[in-house]
């Protein structure tokens, strides 16, 4: 049998010991990446009708259906607040809609806490439909039935993005809990 090298036996496994994760990192990514979603809407698109998808609340929904505790119920108002203040919408919509939308997502991990990607994608489907509607309600535009088929094309852009962002905020998370080297 070949008798290792103590060095190389710790080069080994000793790679994985006094690491931790980085607190800025572990709590930072998430908001970051929400408010900087929340920035998309200041970008020079000219289009006749809406068809920038609502980021920030993707991007809200799709962390909290992949990491339910990570958010807490109250990042809906300080989130909200600052898409609120980037997107143009009257102040309170953002806080009203990421706050309930918190709240309802919270009480349906506690009726189904076990999902698959499918029941996901409704939930979020369902959610970014009601937030578009409620968007355009509260900015207070003229609601005639042809209105509201000019969100069609923002919504379906919205829902066939969706499982994009939740691959993106798949990625995030991994960059998220990186172990770094603790220094003592």
């Amino acid at each position: 049998m070949e008798k290792l090298n103590p060095t190389a036996r710790r080069d080994l496994f000793g790679s994985k010991i006094n690491r931790d994760h980085s607190p800025a990192l572990v709590y930072g990514v998430p908001w970051l990446s929400i408010v900087l979603a929340s920035l998309v809407p200041m970008l020079p698109v000219i289009a006749p009708a809406p068809v920038v998808p609502p980021l920030a609340f993707m991007f809200l929904l799709a962390w909290r259906l992949l990491r339910p505790g990570l958010l807490p119920l109250w990042a809906g108002f300080p989130l909200g607040l600052i898409d609120d203040l980037l997107s143009g919408q009257p102040l309170g919509s953002s806080i009203l809609l990421f706050s309930l939308t918190l709240i309802a997502l919270d009480l349906f991990e506690l009726r189904f806490p076990w999902r698959g990607f499918w029941q996901d994608w409704i939930v979020a489907a369902v959610l970014i439909t009601l937030f578009l509607l409620l968007s355009a309600v509260f900015s207070a535009a003229r609601l005639d039935l042809l209105h509201f088929w000019l969100l069609a094309p923002q919504l379906l852009l919205s829902l066939v993005l969706f499982p994009i962002i939740v691959g993106v905020v798949v990625i995030l998370d991994r960059m998220r809990l990186l172990r770094v080297r603790r220094i003592d």
